[in-house]
């Protein structure tokens, strides 16, 4: 019997090539026949796991935003060993979200594909809606965080500012993809290092007092 591994295996191969086509050639490019072949098996392998397309844009959907969150939340952890000020870490985590290389624009195109899609698909419309959410939470927490170390005033409510905050990096993307190159003469990581960077300052406007006198602090 096939151990549970080999069928996360399976999944996660199918949710690749669901984005892998998504990415190149748009949402109605996705078939079974044509995911079988680009994940390397069988259409009734892949109709195992999954009894239709719509089901597997689903598991696609949720596959490429827990993927997005995971290596945020990795930015945190590194922050977080090595001891490093919030601001900077969220400016990190907030660039995951920027396609600023080839993988993060393939994820954007698919994320804004499958966001246009649930607008009149309500079992994706609630992917989207629950992803949202917990990037906000995400970011509320830092904010939340820094109030307590003393990079945030006290009085600061971190709802809005994590609404905000993800609503710039949501924009950022935007104009990012538009114009990968940059604009005016400003290249793209700089520009989204700069314009991230400024938000969050008006965030973190103190020094946190356990980084106080540290190297990088």
């Amino acid at each position: 019997m096939p151990r549970t591994a080999d069928h996360d295996e399976r999944r996660r191969q199918i949710a690749e090539a669901v984005c892998a086509l998504v990415a190149d050639h748009g949402l109605d490019a996705v078939t079974v026949a044509r995911t079988a072949a680009t994940a390397g098996m069988s259409v009734g392998l892949v109709q195992h796991y999954f009894r239709s397309k719509d089901e597997m844009l689903l598991h696609a959907f949720r596959t490429v935003g827990a993927r997005i969150r995971a290596r945020a939340d990795e930015r945190v952890r590194a922050g977080t060993d090595h001891r490093r000020p919030l601001a900077r870490v969220l400016s990190e985590v907030l660039a995951e979200f920027v396609p600023l290389d080839g993988t993060r624009r393939a994820e954007f195109r698919v994320t804004r594909a499958f966001a246009g899609r649930a607008l009149d698909a309500p079992a994706l419309a609630e992917v989207d809606v629950e992803t949202a959410r917990l990037i906000r939470a995400d970011l509320a927490r830092g904010v939340h965080n820094g109030k307590e170390c003393g990079e945030v005033a006290p009085d600061l409510d971190p709802w809005p500012a994590a609404v905000r905050l993800l609503a710039v990096a949501e924009g950022l993307a935007l104009q990012v993809y538009r114009d990968p190159g940059g604009v005016e003469g400003t290249p793209a990581a700089e520009l989204t290092a700069a314009v991230i960077d400024a938000e969050l300052a008006t965030v973190f406007t103190g020094t946190c007092r356990q980084y106080t006198g540290r190297p990088g602090a």
